[in-house]
């Protein structure tokens, strides 16, 4: 997501783009003095302003009258290089068709979240991938770390003013805690953050926690319940991280998962 400001002095165009037009955390940029050497170059260093008219909400088999515990309500968010703009799709599970074609699983900027009832109490669990599954991946994992963080209150924004209906009718969500998973598979940004309440994640005031110990991680009943939904997560790799396995989550195990 870190394509989604770009200083004005930085130029754009030699941005690399497949035919989804999927937007990417760098740009390759050709060294004046090596042409045949690409190095990736990071778009974004300072805040993001999140602008309304830039998102493009689609609501895939969900309705906003139906609360988050009792039907399965995930967001996928991409960018687009092209149009400059965010789509949003909100649906019962990830919406993989943003997510295809080698660009994206190469450059894997994309933010996917979910809302779980946990002990009767609605959390939303944000994850993104860092590293892992690409060498090029791994070599930039502290930058892709920063600019994600850097990120993540516009796309909470986006989040909220995407599907403000939901949260107009079921205020009490705003409430909710903002869980945040950061995968990689270097233990220094494998992580899981509790950014608080929703209202104030995504504020400019806000200030991020440090690293949240796993056992204080949010984990359904054992057994099967009516105090925690969904009981199965569409989101990847979600199980290695609230267990601390440190698995490679460059690859999509993990769908369909118990959490």
């Amino acid at each position: 997501m870190a394509s989604l400001i770009i200083p004005s002095k930085l130029n754009t165009s030699s941005s690399v783009l497949d035919h989804h037009h999927q937007s990417s955390l760098f740009i390759f940029k050709t060294p004046s003095k090596i042409k045949k050497f690409h190095s990736p170059v990071a778009r974004l260093f300072g805040p993001s302003i999140f602008e309304a008219s830039k998102l493009k909400v689609l609501f895939l088999g969900v309705d906003e009258k139906k609360h988050p515990g009792n039907l399965p309500r995930t967001y996928t968010l991409t960018h687009s290089d092209i149009t400059s703009k965010l789509t949003l799709a909100i649906s019962q599970n990830i919406n993989n068709s943003q997510l295809q074609g080698w660009y994206n699983k190469l450059y894997r900027d994309e933010v996917v979240a979910e809302w779980r009832k946990v002990k009767d109490h609605m959390s939303l669990h944000v994850h993104c991938h860092i590293s892992g599954g690409h060498f090029l991946l791994d070599l930039c994992a502290r930058l892709r770390f920063f600019i994600f963080t850097k990120e993540l209150p516009l796309v909470l924004k986006a989040f909220a003013h995407g599907d403000g209906n939901l949260l107009n009718n079921y205020p009490d969500l705003q409430e909710a805690l903002v869980w945040v998973y950061f995968h990689s598979n270097i233990p220094e940004f494998n992580r899981v953050e509790c950014w608080g309440p929703l209202k104030e994640a995504g504020g400019s005031s806000f200030r991020r926690g440090p690293t949240t110990p796993i056992d204080m991680i949010p984990k359904p009943c054992p057994t099967d319940c009516s105090c925690c939904f969904p009981p199965m997560t569409s989101i990847p790799w979600s199980e290695d991280v609230v267990n601390g396995e440190g698995n490679d989550f460059g690859t999509d195990q993990g769908l369909g998962q118990k959490i």
